[in-house]
């Protein structure tokens, strides 16, 4: 469990390092453009991504009474409070977190979910790419397949259909099959819209269907 855990978190480590380095070469346009993650600009992405990175147990439990134990609420609650009015000050708050290990009272999954995921929304938001270790991302897409939508997770959106990844050993569910990536299958189970062509297979549209809806 330990081995795990480290490994965990020197991926996510090296994302967040990774991510710094692509937001130093956005224009101050780019911080404005809207993200996958509804709502949500890039700049907004990043400040989430601070408060994640700082969240411990005790203020993790503190903001969820705060909120009265709405997640949606919760997140706008720790957004507002590590958004800062100039996207450079919040890049170099997110710079000052890339090594920290704190995390709220969940699975260490999470961070990879949260890694990848907002990864992607910051850097298909402004023409970017990644490039994500296959076998950390097949972690966070099953974690993502066990967990509901509710909690954070994708499970409802994959059920009835079969998906396959086409770089990782993952077949999961039943029903017509949708055939992509782990991180295409990530991203549409974590409620994220993906490009027609990442996802093949008679369950496809249904997947991208329900991935935003």
């Amino acid at each position: 469990m330990k081995d795990q855990r480290t490994a965990v978190w020197t991926v996510v480590h090296n994302e967040r390092a990774a991510l710094v380095r692509d937001l130093a070469t956005l224009t101050p346009e780019q911080w404005s453009a809207p993200t996958g993650c509804p709502g949500w600009d890039v700049h907004d992405v990043v400040a989430h991504l601070v408060d994640g990175a700082k969240a411990t147990r005790i203020r993790f439990v503190r903001d969820m009474v705060t909120a009265r134990f709405d997640f949606d609420r919760q997140n706008a609650l720790g957004l507002a409070r590590e958004r800062r009015d100039d996207p450079t000050d919040t890049l170099s708050a997110f710079r000052s977190v890339v090594t920290r290990t704190s995390t709220p009272p969940a699975a260490i999954a999470t961070r990879l979910v949260e890694a990848f995921v907002h990864g992607e929304d910051v850097r298909r938001a402004v023409g970017l790419s990644g490039d994500y270790p296959a076998d950390q991302v097949a972690t966070a897409l099953e974690f993502q397949l066990r967990t509901t939508v509710k909690m954070g997770g994708g499970k409802e959106r994959a059920n009835g259909l079969r998906l396959v990844a086409s770089d990782a050993p993952i077949e999961s569910g039943s029903g017509p099959q949708v055939r992509g990536s782990a991180l295409a299958l990530l991203l549409a189970v974590s409620g994220r819209p993906v490009e027609p062509d990442e996802l093949t297979g008679p369950g496809a549209a249904t997947l991208a269907e329900r991935a935003v809806s």
